[in-house]
């Protein structure tokens, strides 16, 4: 299985809202921290950067924190636990990529939960049928 995170080519805001498509089909919306272009040579700032563009592996392992199986991006540089999951504004994610049907400006995605147990149930299917799952963002 194959995800494509398309984020904007350039950014202002405090907040990066991105297309997540699957297998080249469009599945939501995406909401991570400020792009800093970090694989262009852009500065960290802890808890308030976006993951670099690229390409991860990606697998469900157990999250302590949210006590429950979640995706996880595998070999994210400068980060560590980088997960996809449901949230609305950049307060709920620290690095990580939050999913949502709708967007609303530059800062908020809404009906995450419904979004990210669509796609949870796509990612858990796919590692049932024994698919290897890569997340590339752009």
């Amino acid at each position: 299985m194959k995800l494509r995170l398309k984020r904007p080519s350039t950014s202002d805001a405090s907040a990066t809202i991105g297309e997540l498509f699957v297998d080249g089909q469009f599945i939501c919306y995406t909401l991570e921290d400020k792009d800093r272009l970090l694989e262009s040579g852009g500065l960290k700032v802890k808890g308030d950067t976006a993951i670099p563009r690229g390409k991860y592996d990606v697998v469900i392992t157990h999250s302590n924190r949210f006590d429950r199986l979640m995706p996880l991006l595998l070999d994210v540089p400068q980060f560590e636990g980088v997960r996809i999951h449901a949230g609305n504004t950049t307060s709920d994610t620290e690095g990580c990529i939050l999913v949502g049907s709708y967007k609303r400006g530059n800062d908020f995605i809404g009906s995450s939960r419904p979004a990210y147990n669509a796609l949870f149930e796509m990612l858990e299917s796919a590692v049932e049928q024994g698919e290897k799952i890569t997340l590339e963002v752009v």
